[in-house]
């Protein structure tokens, strides 16, 4: 022992133990009441700066939901304005006619009001509409306004005027929604949080809110805190002054951040009260000590030998013994921290790093002829024994059988890779026979009965063996072939062993093949379409099919489009499958009733080609099918890589009349800008919400909100995979318009769509016998 003995005297600290215990806690309590404030204080201006933030992007929402209502009435209106008939009946001023298209474009649109106005301000026909102040209007229509807040007897409404040109212009159609309690009420369900909206004139502004800048969110104190924010509504009616209102609870908002509050104060109190105890231990336990422990470790890390004398039987002389035992145990740990890292603790064998260095040693050094033979094992029904014996049982098997292993394989390398697996590396000669002769001489080695606590349990392994260098080159690669070959061992039965084969070569010539038999199954019709129902709930009747594409193969019999779809979108030929079925899919429709259409799925990459409008009008114009009857069913990824093309396109597909359905919405790259961007005539619940409607999941939720924000759009609601009662009364009750799934048919052939159309429904989703 080197470095004399350190005297106790110098420890001895007398009252030094209060004042440490003493400051220790006061600056603890200190700093945890500042923290506390800190963090309270915060809370509660992260609370109102939040709210403030969900209020003015609500606001957001909200002005951008009315402006594309207001597009979508306009666009209604347009449509009727540009109508040959329409225009015909308001130069000739045929009130019967234009009264009677102004009711239907009414329904179609969702609007309560439409009515013409003349050039001279005068309304040709009100249909319905209670216009007060129609020379206004005028004047705010000649000032080039196309949509705004109008006057309809004693309500604001939301109106839209469209041009009648024959061909000078002669008039305005105007159609309006009066924005009521109703109907902002349906908008505020769209708000993330709970916002009180209302719309009023300058003038009728309640007190506080007069002065408020536009669209700035700010506070007002009534009987409690509320945020409002006051924005400014565009006008088609001159002399008007609408404001947007939306009124957000701060106290309730800032409620919920009270718990937390409390929740502080009692963490702080707890922290102090544990810290007071500790910092008297720790005062007490460590101070004396501290010096001897410093020195003692000094020299120990100058490498020289270091032991502290032992004067006391009290905790500095436990210490001071730890310590001596300590830096003699140091060189042992260090040993048995090496084998540790290397071997496995409950065989001794060497574990999986241990084994692979090794194999990259060897697989390095092979000479010429020499070979390697690398065995992955896996104990058979080892669960068994663990769940029937316990796992201490268990564990004596395993290390039974790397006992076993060693002895039976002394020449060999076992290692034990983890569970009840194990790996072998050895090394093959002339004299040791074939390959397949030394796997029977160690599968032989698994193989046997072994007594646990005097109960037997019966061993054996399944191998999978690579050889190198012909099956790899490096320790990683030959594990894994091995891996591979284990498996295919396994899937054969119990107690066997295999070789590794090139199964990725295997694997490339079944693709290859299955894309040469694509391009002739399209060349020799082997491809049919299958025909689901879809089904109106509000008609409650069946009012289309969706076309799916079924592959007979003449060898391989029926394959399912989850194999060989993939396949033909990485190859290409989806472009001439899809064209196929779009001509398929109106070929068939075109035999149906005319109230019966068909949807079709378009593919990304058929949506990107350039031909495919001139695809869908070849098909349409040979099958005589009106386009109206052509639904094409696209998904959210065709907006990921060119949003400005996609809606090009979109529209394109629109102008030849037919109809534009978004796919599996609410999964993928679910987005509401999409919705925004365009107008769908029908949104698709993805399946997977439908199916956890039965979990107790948030699909309801979801499926709510869906149907909410589609209506508020104008958009139809489709929900896939109705298989069950309970799920059409839930979709029903959420108010979803439409469903398919087997609920109601699986997929039928083009030959038995007859026959369902003859069987028809009951109004209950049930078929009728």
């Amino acid at each position: 022992m080197t470095g004399g003995p350190i005297s106790i005297d110098a420890l001895r600290f007398g009252s030094l133990r209060i004042r440490i215990a003493v400051l220790y806690a006061g600056l603890f309590a200190a700093v945890l009441a500042l923290v506390v404030i800190i963090a309270s204080n915060g809370v509660s201006r992260f609370g109102e700066s939040s709210a403030a933030r969900d209020m003015e992007a609500n606001g957001r929402v909200f002005d951008e939901i009315i402006a594309l209502r207001a597009n979508q009435m306009r666009g209604s209106a347009d449509i009727l304005a540009r109508d040959f008939g329409f225009r015909e009946a308001v130069a000739t001023r045929d009130k019967l006619t234009i009264n009677s298209a102004l009711e239907s474009l009414k329904i179609r649109s969702r609007t309560d009001a439409a009515f013409v106005l003349e050039l001279d301000g005068s309304l040709l026909a009100q249909g319905g509409a209670d216009v007060t102040s129609p020379d206004a209007i005028w004047y705010a229509l000649d000032d080039g306004a196309q949509h705004g807040i109008i006057r309809l007897g004693d309500d604001l409404a939301l109106a839209a005027a469209a041009p009648i040109e024959a061909p000078d212009l002669i008039g305005w159609l105007i159609l309006a929604q009066p924005l009521d309690r109703s109907e902002l009420e349906r908008l505020r369900h769209l708000a993330a949080i709970e916002i009180d909206a209302d719309v009023a004139l300058t003038g009728d502004l309640p007190n506080g809110l007069t002065t408020s800048t536009e669209g700035e969110v700010f506070e007002h104190r009534t009987t409690e805190r509320f945020l409002f924010q006051v924005s400014k509504l565009p006008v088609m009616e001159v002399g008007l002054e609408p404001r947007l209102i939306l009124r957000h609870s701060l106290s309730a908002s800032l409620a919920e951040y009270s718990k937390l509050n409390y929740l502080l104060i009692l963490l702080a109190l707890c922290g102090i009260s544990a810290v007071i105890g500790l910092s008297w231990r720790v005062a007490r336990t460590v101070t004396g000590p501290l010096n001897k422990l410093d020195e003692a470790t000094r020299l120990l890390s100058q490498g020289k030998e270091v032991s502290l004398n032992i004067e006391t039987n009290d905790e500095i002389g436990r210490l001071a013994s730890s310590f001596n035992n300590m830096v003699n145990a140091i060189e042992e740990r260090e040993r048995e921290i090496i084998h540790v890292g290397l071997h496995d603790g409950l065989t001794g064998l060497p574990n999986r790093k241990l084994f692979i260095e090794q194999l990259n040693l060897k697989a390095g050094r092979l000479g010429e002829g020499e070979k390697m033979m690398v065995i992955y094992a896996d104990l058979d029904d080892f669960k068994v024994v663990n769940d029937t014996l316990g796992h201490p049982s268990g564990d004596a098997l395993l290390r039974e059988v790397a006992g076993n292993l060693r002895d039976k394989l002394p020449d060999a390398l076992v290692a034990r890779l983890g569970g009840d697996e194990f790996a072998i590396k050895i090394m093959l000669d002339n004299a040791m026979g074939s390959p397949a002769a030394v796997a029977e001489r160690v599968q032989e080695c698994f193989e046997r009965s072994v007594m646990i606590d005097g109960q037997q349990a019966e061993c054996s392994a399944s191998l999978g063996i690579a050889i190198a260098p012909g099956d790899g080159s490096d320790g990683v690669t030959l594990m894994k072939n091995a891996d591979l070959a284990l498996y295919r061992a396994k899937s054969e039965g119990k107690s066997t062993y295999h070789f590794f084969e090139p199964e990725l070569d295997a694997q490339a010539r079944l693709r290859r093949q299955t894309e040469l038999d694509l391009r002739t199954a399209l060349r020799d019709g082997h491809f049919e379409l299958h025909f689901q129902p879809l089904y109106s709930l509000a008609e409650e009747k069946m009012t289309g099919f969706e076309a799916l594409i079924r592959w007979n193969h003449p060898e391989r019999g029926r394959i399912s489009p989850t194999e060989f779809i993939p396949l033909a979108e990485e190859t290409g030929l989806i472009l001439p499958i899809g064209d196929w079925v779009i001509r398929e899919a109106c070929r068939h429709a075109s035999l149906w009733p005319d109230d019966i259409s068909v949807a079709v799925n378009i593919s990304p990459k058929q949506f990107g080609t350039p031909g495919l409008a001139n695809t869908i009008l070849q098909a349409l114009s040979a099958s005589g099918l009106q386009p109206s009857r052509l639904e094409l069913e696209i998904t959210e990824s065709i907006f990921i890589s060119n949003v400005e093309r996609t809606l090009s396109t979109l529209h394109s597909l629109r102008n030849l009349g037919v109809r534009i359905a978004l796919d599996d919405f609410g999964t993928g790259y679910s987005s509401l800008s999409y919705l925004r961007s365009f107008p769908f005539d029908k949104v698709k619940i993805d399946r997977s919400f439908v199916e956890d409607l039965s979990n107790g999941g948030n699909a309801h939720a979801v499926i709510r909100a869906i149907t909410t924000l589609a209506d508020a759009l104008g958009m139809d609601t489709l929900a896939e995979g109705v298989e069950v009662d309970e799920q059409l009364d839930v979709l029903r009750r959420e108010g979803c318009n439409y469903i398919q799934g087997f609920l109601f048919s699986a997929p039928v052939s083009g030959d038995q769509v007859f026959t369902v159309l003859g069987n028809g429904y009951a109004g209950k989703g049930k078929k009728v016998a």
